[in-house]
């Protein structure tokens, strides 16, 4: 399991329920059903956008070495993350 990701999820989750509540919105749907099934979505869509989000970051930072030194007393890098 990926850290940053557990970071990202209740950002993308509150990104994905705020547009599938405003796309409802526009066409007309005004009522709780409306952003209930916004949140719903939003629930079930945030971590894996979150998981993706993460991938690409890490991917684009000349930086950062998944199979960096690790300190004494943490895990080295084979070991799982969480």
């Amino acid at each position: 399991m990926d850290r940053l990701s557990i970071m990202l999820t209740p950002v993308t989750g509150a990104v994905i329920t705020g547009f599938i509540v405003i796309v409802l919105f526009s066409l007309g749907f005004y009522s709780w059903t409306a952003v209930g099934i916004g949140a719903g979505i939003g629930c079930v869509l945030a971590w894996p956008a979150a998981f993706i989000v993460s991938r690409r970051i890490k991917e684009n930072d000349p930086f950062w070495q998944a199979d960096r030194p690790r300190l004494g007393g943490i895990p080295g890098p084979n070991a799982p993350e969480v």
